[in-house]
């Protein structure tokens, strides 16, 4: 149905509202009555003045406010900790403390905080040991730096090896932070391996040494921060360990860097010294920044690795350290080219000074280049102070002052006396190379010097025979017929001295041990390939030479500056032995009953391995040792080698009447040592009577070992001795008679104890005292670990070496 426009429309009331048709109406009394007076009241509120509330009436608004307060309050805390549990939960661990087991948060970190005890306590239970905790900073507790060591098996001395290192963080949560003892997160962990055998020996620049098939890693025992200024940001560590070769300890270890951007360690730079020095920052170029050097010096030859700290790309390690080199010229100069190549055969000081010329008349020098220069400048140092030193003796002065490119000083000393042409002539011979590359590099250089030339053809005649330095005399037609008479005179006299000193006798002690299997090719004799044969009733022996006098000087084990030459080697160690004018040795051995045998022994071979002597000598069967402490090892000598000393002996008794100081002395500091090595239990010495009582008796011998005129208090004392000393229980005193050998005990003139025995789990112990030829003091024959040496007063360190 549609609507029409013509339809009426009625419009209704609201129910708010009269009717249409009533408004228009009057109003009736009633109503209007009612109305004035709700008009009246209304002007009655608006008009009348506000009234004071009353008491209490505030109180549910302000209940009302502090609701909403605390409600958006903790709307807020909630938030913020919903963020820290999203973004870091190790900052909400403190609700961990109110929170069940079942609803804890989890931390970042794998482990809870730990204090340092309970690191020691978890680390002792896996076996290992915390020594020391380095503060990784100075002046801050919040982190440290904790080495973790590990007992190593079967072990004698540096028994407890580094395998690993650590970082510690202080913990900065609420939760720990308000506890007594300080907490402690791992930040960061590096386990740690030892070097290579291999690695460490082959610092040895000196030595040939034989390849290894097996190569034991060496321990890292001792862990140092460098705490002088070193690159920033980060902590520098050196993580350090030795080896003994021979008399050398050789040093060495590893660079460990901690970053503390990327909070990592890092494994920087393998290192080892065969002089025993330990790397160190120093300023070496022209740059602000400090460059690591480790120090491979051998002898007199200059050795010196410098690292610089240069950038990488890699996020987690951003540096490195690098070697500055000398293989790679940075500039197109021939003479810059020369200089480096002089110096990489050795001679520091001609190089450095062509450089200074260099970069003056280039007004300077590209960054890389200088730090070449520096390197070299660096090494100069060290030839020079070493050329400008008074040396004892001639070879040492010579070889000083050839390395340091000083020829015509060297051929001063050469041509002083004829002592010094013999002395020089062996320092020629031994020579590997290492004079001879200088000598071949200055000439590359400048082939018309002939002061140069003359080191070349005595070098050349010495090593390879008086044919190939005239052969190559002839080849030089450049030479000046006056240089040519003069290098031909320095040939004349080397030889005629070299002639002398070929002859001298064999004087040679060592240690003998029965050899299975001989190989020919092993072995060296003076002319030609071994042929080596026994005849009726003879066996092999083998003797290890601990000492032996080249007709000059006595050299010891190990034999760091023997070197035969490449050509005719057999025929240079048969010379220097002394072995040509006499092959024969003795071999004393010690029968049970304390008697001596003596069987002769030839020589029929030589052999010199990693700095070890070794004699091949024939003889009759000795009676073998039946594993016996109290009876000592066979002993292999020369007839010329040694004179046996033995003065005579008093009683202790005796010498006490003499010197009661020196005796009472003697005999606390005897004690002391047996106490020490265990020979007696700890305790109060006894007193002197007491002393007396019991040793009043015993022998002492008298002897001047120091050779400053004053004798030294020598006191032997046998194992049964040292048993009657200890009688806690039956059975002990022979229990110690049969297992401790002989000891020793020596005092000086002024009652300090010099050489001892008396050392715990040593097997040392002196044989015998001896006079060795041409030397003004006594020596000491000394058994150790089944091998002997020989020992001399050193006036310089005070001691037995």
């Amino acid at each position: 149905m549609k609507f029409s426009p013509h339809y009426p429309i009625t419009l209704l009331p609201t129910p708010h509202s009269p009717p249409m048709a009533n408004r228009s109406r009057k109003l009736t009394p009633k109503t209007s009555k009612l109305n004035e007076s709700c008009t009246g009241a209304f002007k009655r509120v608006v008009k009348k003045p506000p009234q004071k509330p009353k008491r209490g009436s505030w109180l549910p608004s302000m209940l009302a406010i502090a609701i909403l307060l605390s409600s958006a309050s903790l709307v807020m805390a909630f938030a913020w900790i919903s963020i820290l549990f999203i973004f870091n939960p190790d900052q909400v661990s403190w609700l961990n403390k109110i929170l069940p087991a079942w609803l804890q948060i989890p931390l970042t970190n794998h482990e809870r905080p730990q204090t340092l005890k309970q690191i020691e306590l978890d680390l002792s239970r896996k076996k290992l040991i915390v020594k020391q905790i380095l503060p990784l900073y100075q002046g801050t507790k919040n982190s440290f730096f904790m080495p973790v060591f590990q007992q190593r098996a079967n072990c004698e001395f540096d028994c407890q090896k580094l395998v690993e290192i650590r970082v510690y963080q202080r913990s900065q949560e609420l939760e720990f932070k308000s506890e007594s003892e300080n907490y402690y997160y791992l930040e960061t962990q590096l386990p740690i391996t030892g070097l290579e055998e291999s690695f460490v020996i082959s610092s040895l620049v000196d030595a040939a040494l034989e390849p290894q098939d097996i190569s034991i890693p060496l321990p890292l025992t001792e862990v140092q921060r460098f705490d002088d200024k070193t690159p920033s940001p980060g902590v520098w560590f050196n993580l350090r360990g030795e080896r003994q070769q021979g008399t050398n300890a050789i040093a060495y270890g590893q660079i460990v860097y901690y970053n503390p951007q990327r909070n990592n360690l890092q494994q920087m730079l393998a290192w080892a010294s065969p002089s025993g020095q330990l790397p160190k920052w120093q300023q070496v170029t022209g740059d602000a920044t400090k460059e690591l050097v480790i120090d491979q010096t051998v002898g007199l030859e200059p050795h010196l690795q410098v690292y610089q700290v240069k950038p990488l790309k890699l996020f987690l390690k951003p540096i490195e350290l690098e070697a500055i080199s000398l293989e790679s010229p940075v500039l197109k100069d021939s003479g810059y080219q020369n200089a480096l190549s002089i110096a990489r055969s050795g001679l520091w000081t001609p190089a450095f000074e062509w450089l200074k010329f260099i970069k003056k008349q280039r007004k300077g020098l590209p960054e890389a280049a200088q730090a070449q220069m520096d390197l070299i400048g660096l090494h100069s140092q060290l030839t020079k102070s070493q050329a400008e030193k008074s040396w004892a003796s001639p070879s040492e002065q010579v070889l000083a002052d050839l390395i340091d490119g000083r020829w015509e000083k060297a051929l001063q000393v050469f041509e002083e006396s004829a002592h010094n042409v013999q002395e020089i002539a062996t320092l020629l011979k031994a020579d590997e190379k290492r004079l001879w590359n200088r000598t071949v590099a200055a000439l590359r250089v400048n082939p018309n010097r002939p002061e140069v030339q003359a080191w070349f053809a005595l070098i050349l005649a010495v090593q390879q025979g008086q044919e190939a330095a005239d052969s190559w005399l002839k080849a030089q037609p450049q030479i000046p017929k006056d240089s040519l008479a003069y290098i031909q005179s320095l040939l004349t006299k080397l030889n005629g001295e070299a002639t002398k000193s070929q002859s001298h006798p064999s004087q040679i002690v060592g240690t003998v041990q029965p050899i299975a299997q001989v190989t020919n090719s092993e072995w060296l004799q003076p002319n030609s390939p071994a042929d080596l044969k026994l005849t009726d009733n003879e066996v092999w022996y083998q003797v290890q030479v601990s000492a032996f006098s080249d007709g000059k000087r006595w050299l010891n084990f190990p034999f760091e500056n023997l070197n035969p030459p490449k050509t005719s080697p057999g025929k240079f160690l048969w010379e220097t032995l002394g072995i040509n004018s006499d092959p024969q040795m003795q071999i004393v051995v010690w029968l049970p009953n304390g008697q001596q045998q003596i069987t002769i022994a030839t020589i029929k071979a030589v052999q010199l391995r990693d700095k070890v002597l070794r004699l091949l000598v024939a003889a009759p069967k000795i009676p073998e040792n039946q594993n016996n402490v109290l009876q000592p090892k066979p002993l292999a000598l020369t007839n010329s080698a040694l004179e046996w000393v033995q003065p005579s002996p008093i009683t202790l008794q005796e010498l006490y009447a003499q010197n009661p100081l020196t005796v009472k002395a003697l005999l606390s500091s005897l004690w002391e040592s047996l106490q020490k090595s265990g020979e007696v239990p700890l305790g109060a010495i006894p007193n002197f009577e007491q002393m007396q009582e019991k040793l009043g008796d015993w022998p002492v011998q008298t002897i001047d070992l120091t050779n400053n005129g004053k004798p030294e208090i020598v006191l032997t004392i046998s194992g049964t001795t040292i048993a009657s000393l200890n009688q806690p229980q039956a059975g002990i005193a022979q229990k110690n008679t049969n297992q401790s050998p002989d000891r020793t005990i020596i005092l000086s003139d002024g009652n300090e104890v010099i050489y001892t025995d008396f050392q715990k789990n040593s097997s040392q112990r002196l044989s015998a005292i001896a006079k060795l030829s041409g030397l003004p003091s006594l020596a000491l024959l000394v058994e150790n670990a089944g091998k002997y040496s020989l020992k001399r007063w050193s006036e310089k360190n005070q001691r037995f070496e």
